[in-house]
């Protein structure tokens, strides 16, 4: 389990693990060696010479096991077969073939043919031969498997990692200066399992859960309230051992959230009623007096002030109420030695405690800028997170002068933040794209003060604000010591956004791509899968994957309910799954095509229709490759492994819709987003969300232009070839987010 853990890490980083070996190398490449080659080329990967020898070395057993986590990752062993056989040539079906069907079904007509499901599919209606199942209900009969390997125009270039390298991957977790996405998440819960936990500060508090939950089921109770630093840390923790949620997302979204999944445009089929009850039933709190003593050992040693204690816990004021009465926190403030907890307790219920954020509301009522900035000094983060308001409020150049003098005090994810998102933020036009916790994107006018500023007015104070970033940004990168002369910065990072906010909360098996980064496109043709429904019996669960097409003045979708459009096919819609294997849709879509039709924009969609969020563990992604990509004759299957370009599987269980990926049609690319909204279907996408998302992604500052700001400021000379510099840094390194969050010097 250890080594199949450790070469997901290291595939999901554009590597493969292979643990150090004792022993003589051999000088020829073994048979087992040219067929795993020959497998995984099929599959669209090749070896560097390093790993090549390395693998070679590796006996057989190890060998099969690389194999067989590279098929299980691209799902080779599933089901791909799509409801409609050479579904890239359309089937003619109409919507008065489904009430013809519909009606034919109610009064027991005899003429036609009756299918597996049971329902009877008239004459003249839906052309039989073209389908692997029911079109009326969408049940399928028929699997075939995968018949087209190695079609695929780009071999992805595999590492090799050994235990140093996956041992150092576990670090830059741990020190990541960003909080981690879905893939590091669970690359991280896999690492901590086989790693001790070194004596180092952990940055984020969302690993720190994890790093908790760890130590704890080893019986490290004490060791675990060590990195427990505040009362909401021990909330937090206490909360993602409940929903699995990293962050404290409040029960009453969680409860509003999974019944507005539950709602179905068939009035009989809404079950948000009953899943509300149902929800509220998971969410009761219930602790053995073992977890309840440990919590309460960890507020009561804990070394801030009650007072302090306190206030942290107020803005979860209601949640803490709820924890303490499950947890009987008032029954262990009775017992000798757990003074301190007795007094946190009575302080709380008593309202003993000045919250320092009403403090500062009240003196900004009272318009008096002296007190407000004088309280806000003692929180920067507090103040960063407040700069624009407090602009718009007191003046920018007042606030500015009493921002700069903390601004060295503020995290630099946080100084990037303010100089990246001041030009969307001070902009009369530009909507602000925001996702909430545990909800959906929502888009949001500008602030409404803006619009009494000249616009000249608002481009001076973006100036003054970005002025100031990075002027504190390039103090930082000077105050760093360094021997080196030279710097190499590979251009394709100059198309990748740095990884501060707008994390995926969507595991990528595949090498990782960040929110915002360009694919370019090699073929004519891009071809869109989901599959979905891997391990579960035969059932009800309809998936949809859709695309929206945005002209210049109008806009068309290619769904379920319209399966050809101009320049897209889709394969036909699945409403019931098989048993254990799962099954899949494809939408084709013709570049040609769309750029004659006026096409601007492809927006790539999943949907849950059935009741509930999108299905777990569905993967959804795209393919592209300068070759044709072939169909199935037989069945239609559409897959093939060495085209994947990239794809993503679903975890967030509350999202009913996912928006994962814009085609740009003019400029030939797809840019990788993740946007999730509510609706059973495409028609309920907002299209304005999605360009407000991708103007968020591409103001943010590349990581390319970063390095170009430390380069500048310790005097280091860009050179073009890698082998010549002093620091290197390539798309290797920056695969691992983590690794360039170390850039942010703190």
């Amino acid at each position: 389990m250890k080594n199949k853990n450790f070469l997901k890490v290291a595939i999901r980083n554009n590597a493969v693990y292979v643990p150090d070996i004792n022993g003589s190398a051999s000088e020829n490449l073994n048979k087992s060696t040219f067929e795993l080659i020959e497998n995984l080329k099929k599959l669209g990967f090749s070896f560097t010479e390093k790993l090549l020898w390395k693998i070679n070395n590796a006996d057989l057993n190890y060998q099969r096991k690389i194999y067989d986590v590279f098929q299980e990752i691209l799902g080779t062993k599933l089901n791909w077969t799509p409801m409609v056989k050479n579904w890239k040539i359309p089937t003619g079906e109409t919507k008065s073939d489904h009430w013809i069907t519909f009606f034919a079904n109610i009064f027991n007509d005899k003429k036609g043919k009756t299918l597996d499901c049971g329902h009877l599919i008239p004459e003249n209606t839906f052309p039989l031969e073209r389908y692997n199942g029911c079109p009326f209900c969408g049940t399928p009969f028929r699997f075939g498997g995968i018949e087209s390997f190695g079609t695929g125009s780009k071999m992805k270039v595999l590492e090799l990692w050994t235990d140093k390298d996956i041992e150092k991957y576990f670090h830059s977790l741990l020190n990541s200066k960003t909080a981690l996405d879905a893939s590091q998440t669970d690359s991280f819960k896999n690492l901590i399992a086989e790693f001790n936990l070194p004596a180092i500060e952990i940055k984020m508090k969302e690993t720190v859960m994890i790093a908790v939950d760890a130590l704890i089921e080893n019986e490290k109770e004490d060791e675990a309230g060590e990195l427990l630093k505040t009362p909401n840390d021990i909330l937090r923790y206490l909360w993602y051992k409940k929903t699995g949620f990293l962050q404290l997302i409040e029960p009453k979204t969680i409860i509003k959230r999974n019944s507005k999944n539950n709602r179905h445009f068939f009035i009989p089929m809404d079950k948000s009623g009953e899943v509300k009850i149902e929800t509220k039933k998971t969410l009761k709190l219930k602790y053995s007096r073992k977890e309840s003593l440990m919590v309460a050992k960890w507020l009561n040693e804990m070394e801030l002030n009650s007072e302090t204690i306190c206030e942290n816990m107020h803005p979860k004021r209601n949640m803490w109420i709820r924890f303490i009465r499950a947890l009987r926190l008032a029954e262990f403030g009775k017992r000798k030695g757990f003074e301190n907890l007795a007094k946190i307790l009575d302080n709380f219920y008593n309202k003993n405690y000045t919250v320092l954020q009403g403090r500062i509301e009240y003196f900004r009522l009272k318009a008096n800028a002296e007190e407000t900035f004088v309280l806000l000094k003692k929180r920067p983060g507090l103040f960063a997170r407040s700069l624009f308001s407090n602009i718009l409020w007191f003046g920018e150049d007042l606030t500015l002068k009493h921002f700069e003098e903390i601004v060295d005090k503020i995290p630099m994810r946080l100084v990037l933040t303010l100089n990246m998102y001041a030009e969307i933020y001070f902009d009369k036009v530009t909507k602000r794209n925001v996702k909430t916790l545990g909800g959906t994107n929502k888009t949001i006018p500008a602030n409404r003060w803006i619009l009494s500023y000249e616009d000249d007015h608002l481009r001076e104070i973006r100036m003054k604000i970005e002025v100031m970033s990075l002027r504190a940004i390039e103090k930082r990168f000077a105050g760093m010591k360094t021997e080196n002369k030279t710097i190499y910065i590979s251009p394709e990072l100059y198309n990748i956004p740095l990884s501060i906010g707008d994390r995926s909360d969507n595991i990528q098996d595949l090498p990782n791509a960040l929110m915002g980064t360009k694919f370019p496109l090699e073929g004519n043709d891009i071809r869109l899968f989901m599959q979905w429904g891997k391990g579960l019996p035969a059932q009800h669960l309809d998936m949809d994957l859709s695309c929206h097409i945005a002209y210049e003045s109008s806009s068309e979708v290619c769904s379920y309910f319209n399966l050809t459009t101009k320049g897209c096919e889709h394969s036909g819609d699945i409403i019931n799954i098989p048993n254990k294997i799962g099954t899949a849709e494809y939408v084709n879509l013709n570049l040609f095509e769309l750029q004659n039709a006026g096409a601007k924009y492809v927006t790539f969609t999943c949907n849950a229709y059935s009741n509930g969020s999108i299905s777990p563990n569905l993967i959804v992604g795209w393919m592209d490759s300068k070759f044709p990509m072939k169909i199935s004759e037989n069945y239609g299957v559409a897959y093939d492994p060495s085209c994947v370009m990239h794809q993503i599987r679903i975890t967030n269980g509350l999202s009913k819709g996912l928006v994962f990926g814009v085609l740009d049609v003019d400029n030939r690319e797809i840019i990788w987003l993740e946007m999730t909204y509510s609706g059973q279907n495409i028609q309920t996408l907002d299209t304005i969300g999605v360009q407000t998302l991708m103007k968020k992604l591409d103001s943010k500052m590349k990581i390319g232009d970063l390095l170009k700001i430390k380069a500048q400021s310790q005097n280091l000379k860009v050179v073009q070839k890698e082998d010549n510099a002093d620091e290197s840094y390539d798309l290797n390194w920056a695969i691992n987010s983590a690794n360039v969050t170390q850039l942010l010097l703190d």
